[in-house]
């Protein structure tokens, strides 16, 4: 096994952390959200804000900084036009998650409030709720076009 064929594994090991904690990370939150039990949205929150820290963060590190290494063992150019491309969705895709996370956060520290009070949730968890939601579209479809462009390198 070659350096570059063990880097590109953890490349696309990143790629796969990535999308798969992403889509779980949604998948269990929009499901608790859905039970309107506010003990359970609060325990699910809790595990999503771990779950984002540990798996999407290293990941996240990880994916510059091997694509680095990936381009200096390919001589791959950072003008190639799918690269450039893959950067500039990293970026977009960074700037949807970013807010993503602090609103877990509140998400999470809203309903543990409401959950300790006995109370229902906050206009305020509802509202970040759905923008959560909406800035999940843009965040993962980003990733998702990512990948297709490391694979196809299309141009």
């Amino acid at each position: 096994m070659t350096l570059y064929f063990l880097v590109k594994f953890v490349h696309v090991l990143g790629a796969i952390v990535i999308l798969g904690t992403g889509t779980g990370i949604a998948f269990f939150m929009l499901m608790a959200h859905r039970t309107h039990d506010v003990e359970f949205i609060a325990r699910t929150a809790s595990v999503v804000v771990i779950a984002d820290a540990i798996f999407t963060l290293s990941a996240v590190i990880l994916q510059p900084v091997s694509g680095g290494l990936l381009m200096m063992l390919s001589a791959t150019s950072i003008a190639e036009g799918w690269l450039l491309a893959s950067l500039a969705l990293y970026a977009i895709a960074g700037l949807f998650w970013i807010p993503v996370v602090f609103m877990q956060i509140e998400m999470r520290d809203l309903a543990r409030k409401a959950a300790a009070q006995r109370s229902a949730l906050p206009q305020r968890y509802h509202a970040l709720f759905r923008r959560w939601f909406a800035f999940g579209f843009p965040g993962f479809g980003a990733t998702v076009l990512i990948l297709w462009l490391m694979i196809a390198k299309p141009f």
